[in-house]
């Protein structure tokens, strides 16, 4: 079949590097694999970078719980539109575009019409989900090709590498989406608690949206001078004595990163919030919550909450936003033979601030 038909085939085959064993979780191997069956909605990519997401790390290691195996990870993907089912109308062949870490949902719920597509209880995980009609197990972006429903696939702004967009589909999204539903923006003083993959670009985004203040809690004063080129009016170092004191009571949003609770001052952040404050969620560590008090909330009345990646609205703004403003992620481009060696990096906190694979098994079979 050529690139050009805009006819998905139900019988397709594609490779891509993936785990067998959680305990060997930086082994890859390539292996064959089958996407779901073809819809009149669907789009097969031709994938050329993906992002390497602290999700994948997560995942991979059973951190979250035992995955589907062999699996194959990734979900900041980019590529080129190979085909097209008979259906779409807002891709053609050709066509420069990117998908995040969700692949579908039922599309029909209040949910779904509501821009909360995210949270759909039908939604699918771009890889080690389940699709509820057909069984099929997704797989991610490490690999040649991923098929999508339209939905969850968009055009890259012109002025946007490849290389350069794939972690904003998830990294991108999951920062941009708390700020803009929280009210991050002219006048507001927003927070960001550490400087990484999704840090990184929380800053940058808080300063494209015109917050008045943007300040960076890190335990790691070698990012300062780093923070402040993208985006922070302020470092603030959370390993010292009273680091709270100059903005205790001064914050309307933190937007919290981390990966790991084991060392966060979550009491003394807080007290950096106004009344009515929010803090946010987007970093998702193994562990528990660190310890709290009720009165830690109650006393000022702010918020503790979460957000999960965003909604295709959303990454619609996100993606113009970038490109008006210049949000770029700050990466390292590896080829994708080499994802054993960037999840163990990225394990490590060795990576400023985002990796990306770069495209390396032979894809004639997309074409």
């Amino acid at each position: 079949m050529s690139q050009n038909s805009s006819k998905l085939s139900s019988d397709i085959q594609w490779k891509g590097y993936a785990i067998e064993n959680t305990d060997d979780w930086s082994n890859f191997k390539v292996i064959d694999f089958k996407p779901k069956p073809a819809g009149d909605y669907d789009i097969d990519i031709k994938i050329a970078y993906c992002g390497v997401c602290g999700s994948d790390v997560h995942t991979i290691t059973g951190g979250w719980g035992a995955p589907h195996l062999p699996l194959i990870p990734g979900h900041e993907i980019t590529g080129v539109a190979a085909r097209v089912g008979p259906k779409v109308t807002s891709i053609k062949v050709g066509d420069r575009v990117g998908v995040g870490a969700q692949i579908c949902s039922c599309l029909k719920c209040d949910l779904c019409k509501g821009y909360n597509e995210q949270y759909c209880p039908d939604a699918v995980d771009t890889y080690n989900g389940v699709y509820p009609d057909s069984g099929t197990v997704s797989q991610g972006g490490y690999s040649t090709a991923i098929r999508a429903h339209e939905h969850f696939v968009f055009r890259i702004p012109d002025n946007i590498k490849f290389e350069e967009a794939s972690p904003l589909f998830c990294a991108g999204t999951t920062v941009y989406s708390p700020l803009v539903r929280h009210g991050a923006g002219p006048g507001k003083r927003v927070g960001v608690v550490g400087v990484g993959g999704l840090g990184h670009l929380a800053l940058q985004f808080a300063k494209a949206l015109g917050c008045a203040d943007v300040i960076a809690f890190s335990h790691s004063p070698s990012k300062n001078e780093d923070a402040l080129k993208m985006g922070a009016t302020r470092v603030i170092n959370t390993g010292e004595q009273g680091f709270e004191s100059s903005v205790k009571g001064k914050l309307d949003l933190i937007i919290s990163t981390v990966d790991d609770f084991g060392a966060l001052p979550l009491q003394e952040i807080l007290s950096t919030l106004k009344i009515g404050g929010r803090y946010i969620m987007v970093g998702l560590p193994d562990d528990n919550l660190p310890k709290m008090k009720a009165m830690d909330l109650v006393a000022k009345g702010v918020l503790l909450g979460g957000s999960k990646i965003g909604s295709r609205k959303e990454i619609v703004e996100m993606l113009k936003l970038a490109s008006e403003k210049n949000v770029r992620p700050w990466i390292q481009v590896l080829p994708m033979k080499d994802a054993g060696k960037a999840v163990k990096a990225l394990n490590e906190n060795k990576v400023k601030y985002r990796e990306v694979l770069r495209q390396d098994i032979d894809g004639k079979q997309i074409n």
